[in-house]
Parts: C-alpha cells; sequence; structure tokens
C-alpha cells in the first residue's frame, strides 16, 4: 500500500503574524524612505485612483437607489396612512352631515309643535315608501302599541302631511294628501269660504295639487293660505294644506279652481308628528241627524 502524503499547510494564525510583520516593514521603509517610494506610491496612485472613482460612482449610485427606493417606500405608507384617514374623515363627515340632517329635522318638528300645542302628537320617523320618488303612501315606525289609530292626521314641515290609512302593532301607513284618493276639506284662512283639496300625482310633478269647488263669489288671491276645515269628518281644523296658486274661474259651472302649493315638501319626508287626537265628529252627525 502506498503511504498518504502529508499535505504541508501553514497555520492561519502563522500567516497572519508574517503578513502583519511584512505590513508594519513596509510601512517603516516608506517613512524611512520616502523619496525612494515616491515612483512606487505615484504608479500605484495612478492605478488605484481610477478604481477607487469607479468604486466611489458605483456605491454613490448604490446609495442613491437604495435611498430612492427607501423614499419610495416611505411615502407608499405614507400614502396609504392619509388614505386611511381621508376615508376615515370621509366616514365621518357622512355620519356627520346625516346627524345635522336629522337635527335640522327635528327642530323643524319643534317648531311645528309649537305651532299647534293644543294637540297631543307623537314623532315617528319614516321607515319606507310605496312607488315612485313621492312619498303619496309610506310607512311610519310607530303603531298601535304607540297609541297609533286609522284617522289620525300627519303633519311635517309647515303643514298637514295626511291621514294614518292602516295600523300594524309597530308600524302605521300614512296617506298623503297628493295622493289621487285624498280629499281634504279645507277653508281659505283669510275668508273662511270652503273647498277641497283634491291630491293629483300628475300635477305633484310641477310642484302643485289642486283646489276645487270654489265659490265663484270667493274673493281669493294669489298666496292665500288655506287650511283644514270645520266640516271635515276626518282632519282636524285649522291645520295648514298650503298656499294658492293660479286661480281660474269657470262662470258656466259657477266656481272657480286653483293650484296648491303644498305646506310640506314630499320628495324629502325624513320625520314626521302624529297627532294623537282623532276629529270629534258629534258635532256633523248632529247637523246630519237634523236634515
Amino acid at each position: 500500500m502506498k503511504k498518504r502524503r502529508r499535505k504541508n499547510w501553514i497555520h492561519p494564525k502563522i500567516l497572519y503574524i508574517c503578513l502583519s510583520v511584512l505590513c508594519v516593514m513596509l510601512v517603516l521603509l516608506s517613512f524611512k524612505f520616502t523619496d525612494r517610494f515616491a515612483g512606487v506610491k505615484a504608479t500605484v496612485g495612478n492605478i488605484v485612483t481610477p478604481m477607487q472613482k469607479g468604486i466611489n460612482s458605483v456605491g454613490r449610485y448604490i446609495s442613491d437607489k437604495m435611498d430612492l427606493l427607501s423614499s419610495k417606500e416611505s411615502l407608499l405608507a405614507e400614502n396609504e396612512e392619509l388614505r386611511k384617514k381621508l376615508n376615515d374623515l370621509s366616514y365621518d363627515n357622512k355620519i356627520l352631515a346625516r346627524e345635522n340632517s336629522e337635527l335640522e329635522s327635528y327642530r323643524e318638528l319643534y317648531k311645528l309643535d309649537k305651532v299647534y300645542p293644543d294637540y297631543p302628537k307623537v314623532a315617528a320617523r319614516v321607515i319606507s315608501r310605496d312607488g315612485n320618488n313621492w312619498f303619496h303612501v309610506f310607512t311610519i315606525d310607530k303603531g298601535k302599541k304607540d297609541g297609533i289609530k286609522v284617522d289620525m292626521n300627519v303633519i311635517a314641515g309647515n303643514g298637514l302631511v295626511g291621514i294614518v290609512s292602516e295600523v300594524g302593532e309597530s308600524y302605521a301607513k300614512v296617506r298623503a294628501i297628493i295622493d289621487d284618493k285624498s280629499n281634504v276639506s279645507s277653508m281659505f284662512e283669510k275668508t273662511g269660504e270652503t273647498c277641497i283639496v283634491k291630491g293629483n300625482m300628475e300635477s305633484i310633478y310641477n310642484g302643485y295639487i289642486d283646489i276645487e269647488m270654489i265659490s265663484n263669489s270667493a274673493k281669493i288671491s294669489q298666496g292665500d293660505e288655506v287650511v283644514t276645515s270645520h266640516v271635515s269628518d276626518k282632519f282636524l281644523q285649522g291645520l295648514s294644506v298650503g298656499y294658492v296658486k293660479d286661480v281660474v274661474s269657470d262662470k258656466s259651472a259657477q266656481t272657480k279652481t286653483a293650484h296648491l302649493i303644498p305646506a310640506v315638501n314630499f320628495d324629502q319626508l325624513e320625520n314626521v308628528l302624529v297627532i294623537t287626537q282623532l276629529k270629534d265628529n258629534s258635532e256633523i252627525e248632529d247637523i246630519k241627524n237634523y236634515d
């Protein structure tokens, strides 16, 4: 068998010591023989300097790119944080706008409550509507358990909205005065002369409904207020219905007609007041019985 040859190697510590001694010697020699090594220094400098410039350029390029990348990441993180804050602010603004709208609606109801202080009332929120964009028939969140009954009058804005037509345990439906099936026995507040306010879903798109059965002798003019009449069998007396617009005489029928601008905005109803007092029809029944 052949014997394995041992590999000759130098211990790292010995190599480190030798290189250290060599470096020290070169430093000493460079100090002692500065003039003699000037040429060598210049040659080495000429070789190393371009290399240093290249290394420095590469280093600066890498450093700039790293700074740019870091700045980009920082900006992206900052933009993401700002976007979240903007979304939060947008949501808060929507909530605040909603709360302000509700507060304004409650303020209007409070003012309206003061206009008719003699009538007991229950506030209710509109929770749905039937049909088109107009609140001609809508549902409120109060019902039998809250004391709501059929034929109770409903007000909002500056006056009469309509009448309760259906009642459930915790809800009620309201038929507005603009509905085609609605007829409100009314009178002109200034003269006391009677008329009928008739709902008209076609006319309301132009901002008004109809007034019929006006006596030709009635002295009425543009802007006169119309209120619920004392002879109405369901509507309480004196509730504002709206204001006269465009009076037209019909000599053949011995009557006048007019348009009425409602006292309530029927495309924006959020909260209403239900008057929990029903119309007392005893006087009307007595007149009917007497006749």
